[in-house]
C-alpha cells in the first residue's frame, strides 16, 4: 500500500498476467466485513456489481454454515459459500444445505488430541460438526451454543456403534498460555503429518482439518467445476487460513490489517477491513473492464 492509502498494483504470477477475472473468492471476518461484523453498503453494491458483471463471487471462511446469516443475502446466483475453512460448501440459497463435506476421521482427530495434550498440556478441544459444536468443559465457549454437549474430546470423537455419528469439520484446540503463532508452529511440527493447521483467530486458537483440506483445495474444486483456471480468481484475506488461497490465485491482495504472513503470500495488498479494501478492489476491476469495453 503506498503513503497515499491507495491499492498498490498487484505483480503478475510467474506463469503471466491474469487475464479479466471470471471469479473472486474473499475471506469474510478481517477481509469482507467490518470489526463490527456488519457488510457496508459500499461492499453490497460492489459484490452486486461484480455479479451483474458476470463475475461470480464465492465466501470463503472458517466460519460454520450456521454462521453465514451475516451475508446470506449477498450471494447471487450459485448460492454457494465455502465454510469451515474448506471442509463443506453449502447452499446458502437452501436453508445452508451441505452440498459437500471434506470431514475430518475421528480417528485422525483422536491422533491430532493426543499428540497435541502430549506436546502442549493445557490444551482444550472443541469439535464442529455438521450438526453443530460440542466441547470440553475447559474450552472456552466464544458463543455460546445451547446445544452443546460438553464432554472430553475423547468422548466427544468416540464413533457411535452404527456409524451414524455426524461428520466433523474441523477440531478446535485452544491453550491460553501460547501465543498463537508459536502454538501454530508447534502444533504443525508434531501433528503436520496428521491434518491441517491453521489460525483466524488473535487468540492462540488453532482450527484442525482433514489432511489436504483448505480454504484453496476446495475453491480449486469449485473452481474446476466451473472451467475456472487458478489465473481467472481474484482472492482477499487476512489471516493465516487464507494463505494457502491467496497463493493459488492468480491474483491476491492481503488486506490493510493483514497478518504478515499473508502480505507475503499475497500479490497485492489493499486498505484495510474498516475501509472497504474488497470493495475498492471491485471497484477498479469494473472500471478497467468498463474502459476496456468502449
Amino acid at each position: 500500500m503506498g503513503e497515499d492509502g491507495c491499492v498498490t498494483s498487484a505483480p503478475q504470477r510467474p506463469d503471466g498476467p491474469t487475464p479479466t477475472p471470471r471469479l473472486i473468492a474473499t475471506d469474510l471476518d478481517g477481509t469482507l466485513l467490518r470489526d463490527d461484523k456488519s457488510v457496508s453498503l459500499r461492499t453490497v453494491a460492489a459484490l452486486a456489481a461484480a455479479e451483474e458483471a458476470g463475475i461470480e463471487v464465492f465466501f470463503v471462511t472458517g466460519r460454520p454454515a450456521r454462521w453465514m446469516d451475516v451475508v446470506s443475502d449477498h450471494v447471487h446466483g450459485h448460492g454457494l459459500a465455502i465454510c469451515a475453512n474448506g471442509a463443506a460448501v453449502v447452499d446458502l440459497h437452501a436453508g445452508r444445505k451441505f452440498v459437500q463435506v471434506r470431514a475430518l476421521p475421528r480417528a485422525t482427530a483422536m491422533t491430532v488430541v493426543e499428540t497435541l495434550r502430549a506436546a502442549a498440556p493445557g490444551t482444550s478441544f472443541a469439535v464442529e460438526m455438521t450438526t453443530g459444536i460440542n466441547y470440553e468443559p475447559l474450552y472456552p465457549p466464544f458463543f455460546q451454543d445451547p446445544g452443546a454437549q460438553v464432554a472430553t474430546a475423547e468422548k466427544l470423537l468416540q464413533e457411535d456403534a452404527d456409524d451414524t455419528s455426524a461428520p466433523v469439520l474441523k477440531l478446535l484446540a485452544h491453550h491460553s498460555e501460547l501465543a498463537p503463532d508459536e502454538f501454530l508452529t508447534l502444533a504443525r511440527s508434531v501433528a503436520g503429518t496428521y491434518a491441517s493447521i491453521t489460525r483466524s483467530s488473535p487468540t492462540a486458537l488453532l482450527e484442525i482439518s482433514a489432511l489436504g483440506v483448505s480454504k484453496a483445495s476446495t475453491l480449486e474444486l469449485c473452481c474446476a467445476e466451473r472451467g475456472i483456471s487458478h489465473a481467472e480468481v481474484v482472492a482477499f484475506g487476512d489471516m493465516p487460513n487464507d494463505v494457502e488461497m491467496l497463493s493459488w490465485a492468480g491474483t491476491s491482495y492481503a488486506m490493510g490489517n493483514a497478518h504478515p504472513a499473508v502480505i507475503a503470500a499475497a500479490s497485492g495488498r489493499t486498505v484495510a477491513n474498516n475501509e472497504d479494501g474488497v470493495a475498492v478492489v471491485i471497484e477498479r476491476i469494473l472500471a478497467k473492464r468498463a474502459a476496456h469495453q468502449r
